[in-house]
């Protein structure tokens, strides 16, 4: 099978590297960057591409020779990438962050024969499979909680905050207003807001904030509550919202000196060098999601908890692994027919697909992340 992955960064990596494993893949690697593909081609068996996504019918005239592919493209010109992947009629499975609504591209894709699964790595993506499978284990689900978030492991100042995925996508975190469902109804709340402070086994405390991580479980779940909320260190919210309400992530241009400037291209500038994630830099993965119902007339609570941790051996972050095997795990049971539903599918479709959660919780555990049901 021929398995195109459009980007080669710090998760793209990952899942090339998880998905070259397969004697029976010949991956094909696209990006903009050709020192990144060098990197790869100097240790993996990959085919590569240098081309840039952003050229309009690019990505369509690339996906003439394969048979499945994987997106990885930072948010902004997701949704653009999966469209074009529809439109040439090939299975994918996306974990772009884009603030495009996904759904908006079910019909072409039912129409073009697709099989798509989007926002597929650990949140969105883990979680939603959670969701996904405990509803159909419950005769009535009443609420859905996740907390995530990926971490330095060594703390320092200002920020105590490295990138682990594309910083672009962080910011959005800090500005998208955040959806959460309360007593049956959708409400908008700012992001970073309800600051709370939470223990967690083998972390300690961190502090959890709204973030707009419900995304497609507003339309798909009959959940009358319903919130996800993004872990840091203590502290780290407040900053950010003095940084966000000061202007400093204001799209707007400012003239200075007779020059136009965005205040967010000269804050992602300032920020994105002091949170860049150094060789051998070590962080870790923190999720936990708790649901809870009724299941013949009583109460239920399911709730699953994974500490992840950057792999030494492999120098892969933990981010990376998290996110990225889940799409390569998920990639491959679209390869294999084990999902095979056509059009847009969120997450959580797969955890109501018969086998697709034992499947991917197997798969976790040969690659060391480790998965745990504390109840239910």
């Amino acid at each position: 099978m021929k398995i195109t992955v459009l980007g080669a960064g710090r998760v793209g990596g990952a899942i090339i590297r998880d998905l070259v494993r397969e004697p029976d893949f010949e991956v094909t690697v696209v990006d903009a960057s050709r020192p990144a593909l060098d990197a790869l081609e100097k240790t993996l068996a990959v085919q590569t591409v240098q081309a840039d996504l952003q050229e309009a019918g690019r990505t369509r005239s690339l996906m003439a020779d394969c048979d499945l592919a994987v997106s990885c493209v930072p948010g902004f010109m997701g949704f653009s990438t999966l469209k074009e992947i529809i439109q040439a009629g090939k299975n994918v499975v996306d974990i772009s962050f884009f603030p495009e609504d996904a759904l908006e591209l079910d019909g072409p894709a039912k129409a073009n024969g697709v099989t798509a699964v989007v926002d597929c790595g650990v949140a969105p993506g883990l979680c939603n499979i959670i969701a996904g499978y405990v509803e159909g284990l419950l005769d009535k689900t009443e609420s859905y909680t996740c907390y995530v978030g990926g971490l330095p492991r060594i703390r320092q100042w200002p920020y105590e905050y490295k990138v682990v995925f594309s910083p672009v996508d962080v910011l959005e975190e800090y500005t998208r207003p955040a959806r959460l469902v309360e007593h049956g109804r959708e409400v908008v709340r700012p992001a970073l807001s309800e600051t709370e402070l939470l223990d967690f086994p083998g972390v300690g405390t961190l502090e959890a904030f709204n973030t707009d991580g419900l995304r497609s479980l507003i339309r798909t779940m009959d959940i009358p509550n319903m919130k996800e909320k993004t872990l840091r260190y203590p502290g780290h919210a407040k900053l950010m919202r003095i940084f966000r309400e000061s202007g400093f992530f204001a799209d707007a241009p400012l003239e200075i000196d007779g020059q136009k400037i965005r205040p967010v291209d000269l804050t992602a500038r300032l920020l994105f060098e002091q949170w860049k994630m150094n060789p051998g830099e070590e962080d870790f993965t923190v999720l936990q999601v708790v649901l809870e119902g009724v299941k013949d007339g009583r109460k239920q609570r399911h709730a699953y908890y994974l500490l992840d941790e950057y792999d030494r051996a492999t120098e892969t972050t933990s981010m990376a692994r998290t996110t990225g095997y889940t799409c390569s795990i998920v990639a491959r049971q679209v390869a294999r027919g084990l999902f095979s539903r056509k059009g847009i599918s969120p997450p959580e479709f797969l955890g109501r697909t018969e086998g697709c959660f034992a499947d991917l919780k197997r798969e976790y555990a040969t690659r060391g992340i480790n998965l745990k049901c504390l109840e239910g």
